[in-house]
């Protein structure tokens, strides 16, 4: 998406994919690919998991965003100094908007509480929700994000360990979990505690059609794709990396050509 999307503005961009998994390598070898990537003049690099909290520490700034959600994808390097910024919160912020006008924010069930479920949850008590319930497999994390959050939005959020208990009453799902990305297949709660009035809302986008959606959209929810987030947040990297402002539009329409293809990412 950013090299097609520089192409349009009349600049050449390259945008390199360095996957930890096919290197072989952990969230460990960071410092030295931070390293690598500013002596190679690359503008920045983005973060996906596992490593949107662990790169926090090798930062010489932050976005007052990045350290409320406690999560960075987006490091833009200048002048000798590595800002972190967080633009999946404004990302799917944005795709709620565009996507799910008129929703209910009443009550909302969050499962996931790492770093994209951190700026899901940013997203939407900043879109007003009078009540964010998170779930995670580990309970502690949950409580600690929003614990996290509290000086911003409190009273607003409260951790649960049961999905099954929370579900009853709420407007809306999402799922902030790799869950049903390409090598995690699966759903990330039972099928039969989906309902028909439920919205579903999903940030995994590789593939763009999760077994959680697919489930959903046969029942007859109102489903978010994990396409819409991931292209707004391209959207508002881009506009980091480079001064310019993207047109959305344009960076979706390049996403969904690319979706069947997993070796390409943004």
């Amino acid at each position: 998406m950013h090299e097609e999307e520089a192409a349009a503005h009349g600049l050449r961009c390259v945008y390199q994919r360095i996957d930890l998994d096919r290197l072989g390598l952990t969230a460990e070898a960071l410092p030295g690919l931070l390293t690598a990537a500013e002596q190679m003049g690359f503008a920045g690099v983005n973060v996906t998991h596992p490593c949107k909290q662990a790169v926090m520490p090798l930062l010489t700034d932050l976005s007052d965003e990045a350290r409320a959600i406690g999560s960075v994808n987006t490091v833009v390097f200048a002048g000798g100094r590595r800002a972190g910024h967080n633009t999946d919160w404004s990302g799917f912020r944005q795709s709620v908007r565009d996507r799910l006008s008129g929703a209910g924010f009443g009550r909302v069930v969050q499962l996931g509480a790492g770093g994209a479920g951190a700026a899901t949850a940013y997203a939407m008590l900043d879109l007003g929700v009078r009540e964010l319930i998170v779930v995670d497999t580990i309970h502690e994390r949950a409580s600690s994000l929003v614990n996290r959050l509290a000086a911003a939005f409190s009273g607003r959020m409260r951790a649960e360990r049961d999905v099954g208990a929370a579900l009853p009453g709420a407007e809306g799902l999402i799922h902030a979990t790799p869950t049903g990305m390409r090598g995690y297949p699966g759903l990330p709660l039972p099928a039969s505690l989906l309902r028909r009035d439920l919205w579903v809302a999903e940030v995994v986008y590789f593939p763009l059609e999760t077994e959680l959606l697919r489930a959903a959209r046969q029942l007859g929810c109102r489903t978010l794709d994990g396409g819409a987030m991931a292209v707004s947040q391209a959207a508002e990297a881009f506009r980091l990396f480079t001064g310019l402002q993207a047109d959305a539009a344009r960076m979706r329409g390049v996403f969904e050509s690319f979706d069947a293809a997993p070796g390409r990412d943004q």
